[in-house]
């Protein structure tokens, strides 16, 4: 029986090789296709280029009146150029590097173009040619890549409609669909695929945000509920004796911010249910103290605590501050990495089962099959947008009842924080400790980099070490920005051999960037250019300066981050934004990070400026892949879905209800939720 779920391979023309190709655009099923959204629409009608606007892109009927030519320059660059005639007036048409359209133009030829006007140059730039009375008013343009061209996806996504449209049925409750003017899931399809107008594909496109928002809601709800059912195994009978005294010990008194919620997360280990909390807290506010109390307490009852960090050199960091934090403290720690093999990682395990260890740091590892835990009662996870639903949950059952603890370093407005973590409970620390030095901030534009590499020598000189960030790893023709390898290059030329300068980029392997962060950790770089990675990373307390070159090209709360690698250490500390925005709205988010150093009041901008990179990019906290609906854009709908998917699960018997069989029967099929 045809189901969505069937392998795309099942259509016509999809043999092993296309098979490849679709899969690594993420279409492996029929329902991966249908839910393949366009990108963006090209309207095709025909335009009167007397009332077009400049820049516009336009599609225009006229003839061919001169002998069309190409021309070759630079590597494998090409230019196409002719006259064409429209209503009597006469267009320069150019197209770049597609040599190959010179044999669908015929001179003194009637032909269609689509392309951009450029009304200064009386010019057309062209970017394809339209064979004959194009019927499709509306073209659907869809992310593609080398190896499955816009066409062959086109084709795929009519014959998988035509073929398995009855199979679209709807999950979405109709009294939900009726109250919110919602399409059915086949409507939907058809109209975002082969729209009749622009409002047939927006009210589709509302539609398809909604489902995408309330199955998430639905499934966030359920989870939730599976944690909340009372389970006495889950109280923790901690030691508050224990618990004060080690507050006492500390070198710094907490912040009321820390003190609300340290008392909500022992006010959670204290009930018989799964604590199940986030913990928001900005760079530097102190958020490993407040881990380390949680963890204390755990002990205290005879439990056992393990903290999840994204790195192994973040980890082994957590395993050492831990380790002061705990001095004098009955706490026993084990860190394991990865790198924790052999002899060391046979004789780690068993302590680990028989609860001689009662902590535990580490990575991934913590959650493979091969580690035991005598009693795990709280696992902390530490920068949790790092980890997925799935990869939280795996270390969660590793116990039997045990407590979570998430902790992100990423500020997201609590509204949404809420929403997008509806099966948490969220705590935020909201203030930093008294007497950090805040992170001066410039923002200065691209011709005077002279005089901020004249201040990193400076700082240099001074015996402190710099970070220079940059977005991209290479060259690229695609856009024009400073990369990571001419930096590297023109920051070695400028202070070898007086100072070091390392590189760390995406594309190098674990081993070698935690071996680069390492060697900038001990001093053995002064200098250290980098992409993002850096972004969540190790305390390198001797860095107290950063400059990020295209500052412009990363969003706020991302820009805040990278900032938070600086000010570790007592030294005033600086970040240098070199930046040549485009527009008031590229200027005004400058001038926000230059001004604040609050990463909720950034976030909070980023929510109102809708810059690029927002908040909720996927890479930065962990929010599920939506494939058009957007946590921040669309916060209204994401609301709405989520009060609606609250509403249904309140019911005991919600799945068996008629309206709801459908949904039910989905969400049973689709029960494991990955956002990894």
């Amino acid at each position: 029986m045809a189901s969505l779920s069937d392998s795309v391979r099942v259509l016509k023309g999809v043999g092993e090789k296309r098979l490849t190709a679709l899969n690594k655009l993420g279409i492996n099923t029929i329902n991966d296709l249908l839910t393949y959204y366009p990108r963006r629409y090209d309207d095709l009608s025909l335009k009167d280029l007397r009332t077009a606007v400049d820049g516009q892109k336009v599609t225009v009927k006229g003839i061919v009146i001169s002998e069309p030519t190409v021309r070759f320059f630079g590597r494998r660059k090409s230019r196409l150029g002719f006259h064409l005639k429209i209503n009597d007036e006469i267009y320069n048409v150019t197209f770049f590097n597609q040599p190959w359209l010179k044999k669908q133009l015929e001179l003194e030829a009637q032909v269609i173009i689509f392309g951009t006007f450029d009304r200064n140059r009386n010019q057309i730039q062209g970017m394809k040619i339209l064979n004959g009375e194009k019927s499709d008013t509306y073209d659907s343009i869809y992310p593609s890549n080398k190896e499955v061209k816009q066409n062959t996806i086109k084709q795929l996504i009519k014959l998988g409609f035509d073929e398995y449209q009855d199979q679209l049925v709807d999950v979405i409750p109709e009294s939900i669909r009726t109250k919110y003017r919602l399409e059915s899931f086949r409507d939907t399809i058809q109209n975002i695929h082969f729209p009749t107008s622009p409002v047939a594909a927006q009210k589709a496109f509302r539609t398809a945000k909604f489902m995408e928002f309330f199955l998430f809601a639905m499934k966030i709800q359920i989870l939730k509920q599976r944690h909340r059912k009372p389970d006495p195994a889950a109280k923790v009978a901690y030691d508050p004796d224990l618990v004060k005294q080690f507050t006492s010990q500390l070198k710094f008194k907490l912040t009321d911010s820390q003190n609300k919620v340290v008392n909500e997360i022992l006010s959670d280990l204290g009930k018989p249910l799964e604590m199940n909390r986030l913990l928001q807290g900005d760079v530097g506010s102190g958020k490993t103290v407040v881990a380390a109390i949680a963890i204390l307490a755990a002990i205290s009852a005879g439990k056992q605590a393990a903290i999840m960090a994204p790195t192994e050199i973040l980890a082994e960091q957590h395993a050492n501050t831990f380790a002061k934090l705990f001095e004098k403290f009955d706490v026993n720690i084990a860190l394991l990495t990865g790198a924790t093999t052999g002899l060391a990682r046979k004789a780690m395990l068993p302590r680990i089962a028989d609860g001689e260890v009662n902590l535990i740091v580490g990575t991934h590892a913590l959650f493979q099959d091969q580690v035991d835990y005598h009693d795990l009662d709280l696992a902390v996870i530490d920068e949790q947008h790092r980890f997925g639903v799935n990869q939280r949950q795996a270390l969660r059952l590793k116990g039997n009842s045990t407590n979570m603890l998430a902790m992100t370093a990423t500020p997201i407005p609590r509204t949404l924080a809420i929403t997008m973590y509806g099966d948490m409970d969220v705590s935020v620390i909201d203030e930093l400790p008294k007497g950090r030095k805040p992170i001066k901030t410039t923002w200065i534009t691209s011709a005077k980099t002279d005089s901020a590499i004249r201040f990193v020598k400076k700082q240099l000189d001074a015996g402190n070490q710099v970070y220079v960030v940059t977005p991209l790893i290479e060259e690229s023709e695609a856009v024009d920005m400073k990369n990571a390898m001419a930096i590297f290059d023109r920051f070695k030329a400028i202070f070898e051999p007086q100072y070091s300068v390392g590189l760390l980029h995406g594309r190098m392997s674990d081993e070698e960037k935690d071996t680069a962060m390492a060697d900038f950790k001990n001093n053995q770089f002064q200098v250290l250019v980098a992409t993002t990675v850096i972004e969540v990373g190790v305390d390198v307390t001797n860095a107290n300066t950063m400059l990020i070159f295209d500052a412009d090209h990363f969003g706020l709360a991302q820009l805040h981050q990278l900032r938070g690698r600086v000010g570790r250490g007592d030294t005033q500390s600086y970040c240098i934004l070199i930046a040549d925005p485009k527009n008031e709205l590229g200027k005004k988010r400058m001038t926000a990070v230059a001004s604040s150093t609050d990463g909720f009041f950034l976030s909070q901008k980023d929510l109102e400026l809708r810059g690029q990179g927002d908040i909720t990019g996927s890479k930065q906290s962990g929010m599920p892949d939506f494939k058009v609906a957007d946590p921040v854009g669309d916060l209204n709908i994401l609301q709405v879905a989520n009060q609606e998917a609250q509403s249904i699960t309140v019911h005991q018997d919600w799945q068996k209800q008629p309206e709801n069989v459908q949904l039910s029967q989905y969400l049973k099929y689709n029960e494991t939720i990955t956002t990894d």
